[in-house]
């Protein structure tokens, strides 16, 4: 009788506990590491919830742009730290495309934990408004009748792929143009100097507002409120289409707690139930989508399986 009113005993202090855990997270100051310079959707999300969870917290939340390398100096700063209150703030396509493209891993991916689901990000097919194109079909039209002429870029390793992919299966040669920022990507859009921008909406904005950048579609899979374009399966394209998706990611080695993952999770989802805060998010076109890390898991499988279904039209093969 005593062992089993110890037992007992123990699980109901164990329950008790976790909750403790949970709430003495954070002890101290919370960083955001985004892979993205500022002005991207990522960051102006990233700015604005860090704002609200800094009052939910009683500790700042700090947001740090490491920007380059496809990402990997973001990851990279997020597992040096071995820290649970540094974290990885930005869109999976940063590090799901990285067995296509980087012929060794300078990370270990099983680093990467997933705490949670935040957003989608807005994803537009931008033009210069010089070219007179008014759809997405009319561009490919052209891009079919001047072979080699055109050219293209996008933001992330995902977006890379997948509007490659479709330009091979469409026999279309359209070259691609890598850049190390997005204020680069966007001047020669405008310029003319590439015909194609795939980029977050908070990137394009301006030009697009300013009618220097003609916007063809979303590549997201539903309409977006307040955004007169189509989605390219509805411009007759499915195969572009992409969600971004955008989570908090902690590096296991810093040692983070179930509790605290939960926690995390559970007042991102508080915040995200703010119509201020939606509000805020839909002015640059992103789509609050709060979840858990296992729910943020689930989404990052399916971009992958997404991903590699199109890396094999390219004939690509993991590295890794």
């Amino acid at each position: 009788m005593k062992i089993m009113v110890r037992i007992v005993g123990s699980i109901a202090l164990a329950l008790a506990v976790v909750p403790v855990f949970a709430q003495s997270w954070p002890q101290r100051p919370v960083k955001f590491i985004l892979p993205l310079g500022p002005g991207a959707g990522a960051d102006i999300g990233a700015r604005l919830y860090a704002d609200r969870l800094t009052k939910r917290w009683n500790q700042a939340v700090v947001v740090e742009n490491r920007p380059g390398g496809d990402g990997v100096i973001a990851i990279n700063a997020v597992i040096a730290a071995k820290d649970d209150h540094t974290l990885l703030w930005g869109p999976s396509s940063t590090f799901v495309g990285h067995p296509y493209t980087l012929d060794k891993l300078p990370y270990d991916p099983k680093e990467l934990v997933p705490v949670a689901r935040i957003t989608n990000t807005v994803v537009t097919l931008g033009v210069p408004a010089s070219m007179n194109v008014g759809s997405l079909k009319e561009f490919m039209a052209l891009a079919r009748e001047q072979p080699g002429k055109f050219n293209y870029a996008s933001v992330t390793t995902v977006t890379d792929i997948i509007i490659a992919g479709y330009f091979k299966s469409a026999g279309l040669d359209v070259q691609k143009i890598t850049y190390k920022d997005t204020v680069s990507a966007l001047n020669d859009l405008v310029e003319g100097r590439i015909q194609m921008y795939g980029a977050a909406y908070a990137i394009v904005r301006a030009q697009a507002q300013s009618g220097r950048v003609k916007l063809l579609a979303v590549t997201n899979r539903h309409r977006v409120q307040g955004l007169d374009l189509p989605t390219v399966a509805e411009a007759g394209f499915p195969e572009l289409n992409f969600d971004g998706l955008v989570g908090l990611v902690a590096a296991r080695s810093s040692g983070i707690s179930d509790a605290a993952r939960d926690r995390i999770a559970a007042d991102v989802k508080a915040v995200a139930a703010d119509p201020v805060v939606a509000e805020r998010l839909a002015a640059t076109a992103q789509v609050n989508n709060p979840g858990t890390g296992a729910e943020l898991q689930a989404s990052i499988d399916e971009q992958a399986a997404q991903l590699a279904a199109t890396a094999k039209i390219l004939g690509m093969k993991p590295k890794f």
